[in-house]
C-alpha cells in the first residue's frame, strides 16, 4: 500500500471494487429488465420500491464507510486490536437496525409502498416486490457493511467474490421464479432475496480469512468511542444515501403528478428505467473511486501525502474520460437504450429517452465531486465531504425537483437531475483547487 507505484496500485484495487459495484447495479437492472417484459405496472413498482433499497444503503454504506476508513488507517498504524473491535461493532449494528426495519414494514406493505410515492394502481406491484426484500433487509444491510470493510482494508478482491456470486445467483433464479414458476413480480424480489443472503455469507466467511480482520463475538464492544469513530468516518456516506433515498420518494410522486392523465405508471416507469441505467453507468465511476481509498487511507495514516494526492488526482481524471464516453453513447442511442426494458410502452421510450439525454449532458462532471468527496471522507475532513456528498441529490436536486417542474411541467422533472450535477459540481471546484494546495504543502 506504500511501496507499489500509485497509479498501478489504484487500479489493482479499483477491478474488483468495480466489478463488485457494477455487480451491486446488475442486481437492479436485471430485475427492471425482467419485469419489462410483464407490465409498465411492474416496472413502476420495481421504481417504487427502489426507495427502499436506498434506505438499505444509506445505513449499509454508512457503518461500512464508517467502519472501514477507521480500519484502513489503524491498520496503517499498526493498530489491530482497534480495527477488530471497530469491524464488528460495524457489522452486527446495521444487522439488528435492519432486522428491527424488517419487523417494522412487513406487516405495513401498502403503507410502506404509498409512503414511496406508489400510485393507486401500482401499490400490488410495489406490494409484491417489496415482500422478500424487506424480509432480506438485515442480510442486506449488514452485507453492504460487510462489502466496504473488506474493501477498505485492501481485501476488495474477495468483496468482490461475495458480491458477484451473489448477482450471478440472481441472474440465474430471476428468469425461474418470474416465469418458470409463474411469480412475477413476486419471482424477481425472492431471487433478489436469496442471492443477497448468499453473498451476505460469502462476505461473512471472507473476514475469517488471514489477511481479513476478523469479526468475533468476543469483540462485539459498542461505546460511545466506537461509535463516535463510526459516525466520523460515515457521516458523508449517510447523509449522502438519505439524500438519495428523499430524491428517489420525490422523483415518484412528481413522475405520478406532472404525468399527462392516464399516463402516471408509464412515467414512473421511465424514471425507474433512467435511474437503472445511470446507476449502472455510474456504478464503474465510483467502483474506481473507492479503488484509491484503501490507498488514500493507508497512505494518509503512514504521512505519505503525495501519494494521497497521485491517487485522487489519477481517479479523477480516468472517472471523467470514461464517463464523457458513456454521456455520447447515451445522448446518441436514449431512445434504443430505454427500449430494452419496456418496448411495448411507447410512453415510457419517450419519456426516457428525454430524461437519459438530459441527464448525459452533465454526467462527466459528477466524477470531480465524487473522488473529492471521498478524498475528503478518507482524510477525516467531514464537513466538506458531507457538503459534497448531499449536493447531487439533496441540497441541489430536491430545489430543482420542486421548483422546475411549477414552470416546465414534466419537462421540469426531466432536467432536474442534470442541473443538480452542474450545481453540485460548480461548488466543487474551489474545494478541489484547496484541498490539492493543501496536499501540496503538506509534501513540502
Amino acid at each position: 500500500m506504500t511501496r507499489q507505484p500509485v497509479k498501478l496500485l489504484v487500479c489493482k484495487m479499483a477491478v474488483p471494487t468495480i466489478i463488485a459495484m457494477v455487480t451491486t447495479a446488475l442486481y437492479n437492472v436485471v430485475d427492471a429488465a425482467f419485469i419489462g417484459r410483464l407490465s409498465t405496472g411492474g416496472t413502476a413498482g420495481i421504481g417504487i420500491s427502489f426507495a427502499y433499497m436506498t434506505f438499505i444503503q444509506a445505513l449499509g454504506f454508512f457503518f461500512g464507510h464508517g467502519s472501514g476508513n477507521h480500519i484502513s488507517r489503524a491498520l496503517g498504524a499498526k493498530n489491530i486490536s482497534s480495527a477488530s473491535v471497530v469491524a464488528t461493532v460495524g457489522f452486527i449494528t446495521p444487522f439488528l437496525l435492519g432486522l428491527a426495519a424488517a419487523l417494522v414494514c412487513l406487516p405495513n406493505l401498502s403503507w410502506l409502498s404509498r409512503l414511496l410515492g406508489a400510485p393507486a394502481d401500482v401499490v400490488p406491484y410495489a406490494n409484491d416486490y417489496l415482500r422478500y426484500i424487506v424480509v432480506a433487509t438485515p442480510f442486506m444491510m449488514s452485507a453492504l457493511t460487510l462489502n466496504n470493510q473488506l474493501r477498505l482494508q485492501g481485501n476488495a478482491r474477495f468483496g468482490m467474490v461475495g458480491i458477484v456470486s451473489g448477482a450471478i445467483l440472481n441472474i440465474v433464479l430471476d428468469p425461474l421464479f418470474i416465469f418458470t414458476l409463474g411469480m412475477g413480480v413476486s419471482g424477481a424480489s425472492l431471487a433478489t432475496a436469496i442471492s443477497q443472503l448468499f453473498a451476505w455469507g460469502l462476505l461473512l466467511y471472507g473476514t475469517f480469512r488471514p489477511e481479513s480482520v476478523h469479526i468475533r463475538l468476543r469483540d462485539f464492544k459498542p461505546s460511545w468511542r466506537v461509535y463516535y469513530e463510526i459516525f466520523r468516518g460515515g457521516l458523508p456516506s449517510l447523509f449522502r444515501q438519505v439524500f438519495n433515498c428523499a430524491a428517489a420518494v420525490s422523483l415518484n410522486y412528481c413522475a405520478a403528478l406532472y404525468a399527462a392523465p392516464g399516463q402516471e405508471a408509464s412515467a414512473v416507469a421511465a424514471f425507474a428505467v433512467v435511474t437503472r441505467i445511470m446507476m449502472f453507468a455510474f456504478s464503474v465511476v465510483l467502483g474506481f473511486s473507492q479503488g484509491f481509498q484503501p490507498v488514500c487511507g493507508y497512505n494518509f495514516g503512514a504521512k505519505l501525502y503525495g501519494r494521497v494526492r497521485e491517487s485522487w488526482v489519477f481517479a479523477t481524471w480516468v472517472g471523467t474520460g470514461f464517463l464523457l464516453f458513456i454521456s455520447a453513447v447515451g445522448l446518441i442511442f436514449a431512445p434504443q437504450i430505454v427500449a430494452l426494458f419496456r418496448a411495448e410502452d411507447p410512453v415510457l421510450i419517450e419519456i426516457g429517452a428525454v430524461t437519459l439525454r438530459w441527464q448525459c449532458a452533465a454526467f462527466p462532471l459528477v466524477a470531480l465531486f465524487t473522488t473529492t468527496g471521498m478524498l475528503f471522507q478518507n482524510i477525516r475532513m467531514t464537513g466538506p465531504a458531507t457538503l459534497l456528498s448531499v449536493c447531487r441529490n439533496g441540497l441541489f436536486f430536491l430545489p430543482a425537483l420542486l421548483l422546475l417542474p411549477m414552470w416546465l411541467g414534466l419537462t421540469g422533472v426531466q432536467m432536474a437531475q442534470g442541473v443538480a450535477d452542474v450545481l453540485t459540481f460548480l461548488l466543487s471546484v474551489p474545494y478541489a483547487v484547496w484541498i490539492n494546495r493543501k496536499l501540496k504543502n503538506e509534501m513540502k
